[in-house]
């Protein structure tokens, strides 16, 4: 299969080259910001975008919305032909902040900016499907990786016994191994009964309170340096919400369409991720 990828040199992105192409698929890295044309490809993989790990001051948000909803909309239409599948990266913040709610696909959207781009961001690539192209949108949780990713920014941290819960603690973080989203999307590549949102976690999600422990114990270190909400929101202003929302989310899809998770546990999972950090 040729595979047109954007976000090639990203933390998801290079693993997911490094995969596919291990497979014997054909990867063609794609920059939005290049002069370049697209490539004719059987399937395209949609991973770029502007950071949201960032404090979102209007400048912030104006590059975050067009990234992902301007730049979804410019690539669909630079196709040269209609690829077979289109699989492009949302978020779970398209929940909003739900407490212990239970998530899935058929939920519908929360509020806030988050949410709101998320919304706007599948809607554009939803444009696909007039050109008869398959489209699967992937809600990513927490994605749990070696060199790279939200856990490689708490590490240094934790490592120290400086790390602890943010807020109260008592938020769903939902999340997933590396490994599993990197099958999650060849599953979807290959199987024609996956389409629409796919929630990209595990069956498993955990507090942060949770997280917290498991992250402590994994590394043998205490984690009593709690983050109080206020703090947070004054050191990261309105993009805190990614910190403290709560998303119990689950993977109804990828389970009723019979994918199968080998990292659902979080404890095994941290171990298998730090002991590929040494």
């Amino acid at each position: 299969m040729i595979v047109t990828l954007t976000g090639a040199s990203g933390f998801i992105g290079r693993a997911l080259a490094e995969r596919l192409a291990a497979a014997g698929h054909q990867v063609q890295p794609f920059s939005l910001r290049s002069p370049q044309a697209l490539k004719v490809c059987d399937a395209l993989i949609h991973l770029a975008g502007e950071p949201i790990a960032q404090r979102w001051t209007p400048e912030a948000k104006r590059r975050i919305r067009e990234s992902r909803i301007e730049g979804t909309r410019r690539l669909i239409g630079a196709l040269p032909a209609p690829p077979r599948v289109f699989i492009c990266s949302s978020a779970v913040g398209f929940y909003g902040s739900r407490g212990d709610e239970v998530l899935t696909e058929a939920s519908a959207p929360g509020t806030g900016f988050l949410a709101e781009l998320c919304v706007e961001w599948e809607r554009a690539a939803d444009e696909a499907y007039a050109l008869g192209t398959r489209v699967v949108k992937l809600r990513t949780g927490m994605v749990l990786g070696p060199r790279g990713g939200a856990l490689q920014k708490m590490l240094p941290a934790f490592r120290l016994g400086a790390g602890g819960r943010l807020g109260s603690g008592r938020q769903w973080m939902p999340w997933i191994h590396l490994d599993d989203l990197l099958r999650l999307i060849e599953f979807a590549l290959g199987h024609d009964g996956v389409s629409g949102p796919l929630n990209a976690v595990v069956q498993n999600p955990v507090t942060n309170r949770e997280f917290t422990a498991a992250l402590a114990h994994a590394l043998r270190r205490p984690a009593v340096v709690a983050m109080p909400a206020f703090l947070l929101k004054i050191l990261f202003g309105e993009m805190a919400c990614v910190l403290l929302d709560s998303q119990r989310a689950i993977p109804r899809a990828a389970l009723d369409a019979g994918f199968e998770f080998r990292h659902p546990e979080l404890g095994p999972a941290l171990q298998d991720v730090l002991r590929s950090n040494r």
